[in-house]
């Protein structure tokens, strides 16, 4: 049996036990057409799992919803505006959506929704031809007017209609052709690729909302980098991330054989394979992902040449905390994403000082306590940015790394080094001193806290003489 009789075989099986079979002769017996579409037959044929089912039908989401509620453990909404219900139908999640011809005009962020009146014209409307295959139920008759399989088999990704007018419709499209070049390893058609980069800056009529989940989508693939790449060289990337295109202009300090949007790149790739490697059941680590992609933003903004042609990036973590905080506020980032990986981008320098001397207890507590909960993703990111093609420079800062960690793991072990706290709080301070709430108190919380992290568990009674002096000696 042929890999496409397979595939055929495979759908057929999907869609042949109940309950889906219930659902498509449901539709059946109510007069309406029902095809299963988009990506559940674009993964068959690539032999991925079929998950989720998404379905297109002639009924509208009213009459799509009265069929299906007595078939479903749950119904909701996730676009009835847009003609989408979606629904809970034994182990499946189901989306129906009701044949589409929306168009965007131009001028605002969403499209005008307009239902279409054919199987043919909803996949004529989407946004590749591999994502235009639809196997018609419960006959399961494949549907393919654009000519999907043929590019799905030939790896290449094209518009089922003129580029233009497809992304002119809905420019997001051409960030999603971006995540089908890293997600499903296919090259883009020079038409298509020379369509994005005309209509590139249309991307701007998309919402925050809408590019930040496509960023997202595509840094959670095993593989962004070649999509990352579509985004840079089809201009894209100038306008919703532009701190990445900019790092093609500068030159890493640390290995002068490659740009920082190239070493970038490969941090991204390597921030991956650590992340799999710690953490190989988990789903993709987007914050992590996005603090890779953006470590070295602050480079452009700092570089400077030196005597003897040396360039130097002083402070472009800081720098480039900032710079990280202000874009992902601008995409609509979640509050505890920014802060991560700001707080990343902030510490991925602090490691190399101690590649050059070995650390005190007290700064690797310092270490540990600066990280907090991103404990865990700095010690992949920094790892990750060694990229130097210089295998003893590699070594020996991969053996410094494992050292730092086996320091951390022995204090760990000592001590709750996650939560470092002094031995006395704010109300015990107030008591032994005799002091109301204010700015004391903090100068005395801050004092204890650099002796614990200096010396250690010192015991309650130590820490009060020891309070008891500063305060007496201040």
């Amino acid at each position: 049996m042929s890999s496409v009789a397979k595939a055929v075989e495979t759908l057929r099986l999907v869609t042949s036990k109940e309950p889906i079979k219930g659902l498509a002769q449901a539709f059946a017996d109510a007069g309406f057409e029902l095809a299963l579409v988009g990506g559940p037959v674009r993964d068959a044929f690539l032999g991925r799992p079929v998950h989720d089912l998404d379905f297109t039908t002639s009924a509208t989401p009213e009459q799509s919803e009265k069929i299906v509620k007595p078939l479903a453990q749950a119904t909701w909404d996730v676009g009835r505006a847009f003609g989408t219900i979606a629904a809970q139908v034994g182990p499946h999640t189901v989306e129906i959506t009701t044949y589409r011809a929306d168009t965007y005009d131009g001028s605002t962020r969403k499209p005008d929704v307009v239902f279409g009146t054919s199987l043919e014209e909803d996949l004529h409307r989407r946004d590749f031809t591999m994502n235009a295959m639809a196997l018609t139920l419960p006959e399961a008759k494949l549907v393919d007017p654009c000519n999907g399989l043929d590019d799905l088999l030939a790896g290449v990704l094209r518009t089922p209609i003129e580029p233009e007018i497809s992304f002119q419709d809905d420019p997001l499209r051409m960030m999603r052709g971006a995540r089908f070049v890293s997600q499903l390893g296919v090259t883009i058609h020079p038409d298509t690729a020379a369509a994005m980069t005309t209509l590139a800056p249309r991307i701007a009529d998309i919402s925050a909302e809408r590019v930040r989940e496509e960023l997202t989508r595509l840094l959670a693939t095993e593989s962004p980098r070649a999509g990352l790449e579509v985004l840079v060289e089809s201009g894209i990337a100038d306008l919703v991330l532009p701190e990445l295109p900019a790092l093609r202009l500068e030159s890493d300090e640390h290995a002068h054989h490659k740009d920082v949007y190239q070493h970038t790149l490969t941090v991204v790739e390597q921030a991956i394979e650590e992340e799999k490697r710690r953490f190989p059941d988990s789903p993709p680590d987007v914050a992590l992902r996005v603090a890779a992609l953006l470590h070295d933003i602050g480079k452009p903004a700092t570089r400077r040449f030196e005597a003897g042609g040396v360039v130097t990036f002083y402070h472009h973590d800081v720098v480039g905390a900032k710079l990280a905080k202000k874009r992902l506020k601008a995409l609509r980032f979640d509050n505890q994403t920014i802060d991560s990986v700001a707080r990343l981008i902030e510490l991925h320098l602090r490691f190399f000082g101690y590649s050059e001397q070995a650390w005190t207890d007290s700064a690797v507590r310092r270490y540990v306590r600066d990280a907090g909960e991103e404990l865990e993703r700095l010690h992949i990111l920094v790892r990750a940015d060694v990229t130097t093609r210089n295998k003893r420079k590699a070594d020996r800062l991969s053996f410094a790394y494992d050292d730092l960690e086996a320091r951390i793991a022995v204090l760990a072990e000592q001590e709750e080094l996650q939560a470092i706290r002094p031995e006395l709080d704010g109300e015990q301070i107030m008591s032994i001193l005799g002091l109301k709430p204010g700015r004391d108190v903090g100068d005395a919380y801050r004092f204890l806290l650099e002796l614990r992290l200096d010396e250690g568990e010192i015991g309650v009674e130590e820490a009060t003489a020891r309070l008891r002096a500063w305060w007496d000696n201040r």
